[in-house]
Order: C-alpha cells, then structure tokens, then sequence
C-alpha cells in the first residue's frame, strides 16, 4: 500500500525545496550569481535548482542557508531533511526500466495532489483502470510490448490505484466523453468488466465521475485530453498534464492554468451530473449486451 508518508516523490520534493529556497534568497536581498559564487557554482544552477530540476547536496543547501541568513535550528533542520527526501527514489522506483523519461514526474506529482481534475476522449482515466483494460490500453499504446513489460504495467498502475483508498485521499473528479465507454477496448467482456468497475467507483466519496453524452453536440476541450492537478503545499502551483504519444507537457504558468480549469468548469457543466453516472453506465451495459 503506498501511504501519504511515500507521497510525492523525489519531483515534489525538488520542487518545494527549490521554492523555499527562492524565497529565501529574495527576502534575503541576495541575486543568483552570488547565491551561485558561495556553492561554486553557476547562476543558471541557482536557477536550476529554484525550479527544482535538479538534485541538491546538503552542503550546498547548507551554504545558502548561511548566506540568506537563516538561523533558525529547526528550518535548517526541515530543509535538510527535505534534501535527503528530493534525492531519495520516489515509491515506483522499481518500474523505472518500463517507464518512459516524461512520465516520472507525473507519478510524483500524481501521488502528492489533493485534487486531479482529468478530460479524456480516449480511454478509461489510469486510475479507475481494471487490471484486463489497463493491460489491452498498454498493448495499443506500445511498439510490441513484451508480456513482462505489459504484466509490469499494469501493475504499476494497479499500484497507483491505491492512492483513492487512503484515508486522507485526493479528490479525483474526471469527465468522460461517452465514446470511452461504448470503445471496444480488450474486447467486450474486459469492457463489460471496466463499466461494472466504474459503477463501484461512483460509490467511492472520493471519486466524481461525469460522462458527456452523444448528443451533447461540441464542447469546451475538443482539443484532446487533459488533467490538472492540485496540491496541498502551499509553495506547489496547480499543474496541467498534455501527454502525447512520445512525450507529455507539463504546464504551470497561470495563464495557462487558468485556460484549462476554465475549460473544465465548462465541461462539467455540458457533462450529464454526477447522479446521472450510475444509469448511464448500466445503459452502457445493456447496449453492449446486444452489440
């Protein structure tokens, strides 16, 4: 079971790291080529590290605490555990071999939010995946995947799953568009299978799940599929993931954010609500039983 003591991972943990460090340096008064002059090393480094894109040394993290004038025992303290943290493997470690580059700092990133809004157009959200679906999704979306690297996978996923379970779980809001679950995906009873999963997960306090119909005609994010993610630190801003067939966009400038929870505001609205979720899943059900 992955608990919230292993949430977040290595990329959050840069990330709020980074940020507190930049904080720091500002109130200090202190620029980044004399924050990069006392560690020895470059302004851009500083940068690096303020955006969390890097690892840190204890040592570094130390100097600049002395430099910016921090002499607080018990935020030296904090923040060099947080180093230990950003520079320890996240929990799907083991997976890496498996796991394309762009995708490790999603599953951080996954595991530390407090609220995950996703669109898809596509396939069933990773995290209401049955087992059968996650593995028939990982065979279309890979060049002649191995049965191990397929079996893996899927449970990585499986894995991920667990996060809606946890007593201090995030929310978990996704709209569907109703193609996702009349799409053959593993053949019909791995999808018969998937509905039933989705109807259990309705029940989830946890999970908002909406669906838009057919005949809702155009809506807001006809663009593709997206999520947003946000988190419990203060110091973390909301994120938006794009994933592409070979790479995947990270997007956290306010602007863009804006655009996006905007177009999601819009879809839960043209989406049929909440309550109408179970019927149509069993709707669902019942055409496929005679397809």
């Amino acid at each position: 079971m992955i608990g919230r003591g292993d949430s977040g991972g290595s990329t959050v943990r840069r990330l709020q790291l980074g940020a507190r460090l930049r904080e720091l340096r500002l109130a200090a008064n202190v620029s980044r080529e004399a924050a990069g002059y006392r560690i020895r090393a470059s302004e851009s480094k500083i940068s690096r590290m303020e955006l969390g894109r890097v690892g840190f040394k204890a040592r570094d993290v130390t100097d600049l605490l002395v430099l910016y004038g921090v002499d607080d025992p018990e935020e030296h303290d904090r923040l060099l555990e947080l180093t230990k943290a950003a520079n320890s493997p996240s929990w799907w470690h083991s997976y890496g071999d498996v796991l394309e580059s762009w995708f490790h700092s999603y599953l951080d990133l996954e595991q530390a939010a407090e609220l995950i809004r996703t669109y898809e157009i596509q396939f069933v959200p990773g995290l209401l995946q049955t087992e059968a679906y996650a593995s028939a999704v990982i065979r279309l979306g890979h060049n002649n995947p191995g049965k191990n690297e397929v079996e893996r996978l899927a449970k990585l996923r499986m894995a991920r799953k667990q996060m809606l379970a946890r007593p201090d779980s995030p929310t978990f809001w996704a709209v569907l568009d109703e193609a996702v679950l009349r799409r053959l995906i593993g053949g019909r009873d791995v999808l018969r299978d998937q509905i039933l999963a989705l109807i259990e997960a309705c029940d989830n306090p946890n999970v908002r799940l909406q669906v838009i119909p057919f005949d809702s005609g155009g809506h807001a994010a006809a663009g593709g599929a997206f999520s947003i993610l946000r988190f419990p630190h203060e110091e973390l801003d909301d994120v938006v993931y794009i994933e592409h067939l070979t790479s995947a966009l990270y997007l956290d400038k306010r602007e863009d954010v804006d655009d996006y929870a905007a177009a999601f505001g819009r879809l839960i609205i043209e989406a049929a609500p909440p309550a109408r979720t179970p019927d149509i899943l069993k709707a669902v059900l019942v055409d496929l039983e005679h397809r």
